[in-house]
């Protein structure tokens, strides 16, 4: 924290790259996917949570190039994750979860409904 008690740009940027990770993380957490599925998935989780990990690492250079090369890959990982993500749009996989979250919602709507009577 800076002194003045704001987080620094360094600071709110390592907590939203990692805060991102674990959103990716959770949106397929526990989801029953198809085999199929599953690589372009790990794939996703793999590049968000690389984009966090290396933009925390870059906030740890020891110099001005040991920063640049970390950054580089943070770009370079954030491209990749668009690209998965994408990717695991067009090929339906979050067609798949709506799918699942819909059905989820439906049983506690019942179980909701049923304990009301």
């Amino acid at each position: 924290m800076e002194k003045s008690g704001t987080p620094s740009f360094n600071e709110v940027l390592r907590n939203r790259t990692y805060r991102f990770a674990i959103d990716i993380h959770d949106m397929f957490n526990d989801k029953k996917i198809a085999l199929l599925n599953r690589s372009p998935v790990n794939q996703l989780f793999r590049s968000s949570s690389s984009v966090a990990a290396n933009f925390r690492a870059a906030t740890r250079a020891r110099s001005d190039g040991e920063y640049y090369a970390k950054i580089c890959i943070v770009t370079e990982e954030c491209d990749e994750t668009q690209f998965w993500l994408d990717f695991n749009v067009d090929i339906k996989v979050i067609e798949e979860l709506i799918k699942i979250f819909t059905t989820i919602k439906k049983k506690v709507r019942d179980r909701l409904e049923n304990s009301k009577k």
